[in-house]
């Protein structure tokens, strides 16, 4: 394949034109059928370095190791490979109430998915994504006047205040050191819908 290739992973009901559809399901439209939970064990059938777009929607909360997955897809990724994730925010219910989920995502949770994050333990994750933005969707009809401080404090401490959380990341290769002093916090956008 081709480094200009974009994957959907977890594609599911919704494949994309134009895009390697992949999915655990060989439903209509899936190009490419890869268990995602076992990634360690057979990684995805796809060349290194293949991959420079990718796209998760709603699909990492249902994976129960996700390590081993954000690995294999910097695998395949080129350098500078583009990723967006789409999750439920940890604190709705939406996060919660599907039992198919398997784990919960807040704002930190995706500094885990690049090297600087490992200066304290080494869990034998080699793979390397930067968060730059987090795109936190809230409704408007609820917060209306309310500024982006004010919402943030809200999403802080109550719950259901996040429809969804929406992650933008870029693949980092060669992969960094686990340094505390290489972290990058990303940018924290909310989004009135």
């Amino acid at each position: 394949m081709s480094a200009q290739q974009k994957l959907n992973v977890g594609c599911g009901r919704n494949p994309l034109p134009g895009w390697i559809n992949l999915d655990a399901v060989a439903l209509p439209g899936v190009d490419v059928v890869a268990d995602l939970e076992h990634c360690a064990q057979t990684p995805l059938p796809l060349s290194d370095n293949s991959i420079s777009d990718f796209l998760l929607s709603h699909v990492l909360e249902h994976i129960e190791r996700p390590l081993p997955l954000m690995q294999d897809l910097w695998r395949v990724a080129s350098p500078g490979a583009r990723m967006v994730i789409r999750v439920p925010y940890g604190s709705s219910d939406d996060a919660y109430e599907d039992p198919t989920h398997a784990r919960r995502y807040f704002l930190g949770s995706f500094g885990y998915f690049g090297q600087p994050f490992y200066w304290r333990a080494d869990y034998a994750y080699r793979g390397d994504w930067q968060p730059e933005r987090i795109t936190l969707l809230v409704s408007k009809a609820k917060h209306k006047g309310r500024s982006p401080q004010e919402i943030m404090q809200r999403v802080m401490t109550l719950r259901n205040v996040v429809q969804e959380m929406i992650v933008e990341l870029h693949c980092v290769k060669p992969a960094r050191e686990p340094r505390r002093e290489l972290q990058q916090a990303p940018e924290i956008k909310v989004q009135l819908v």
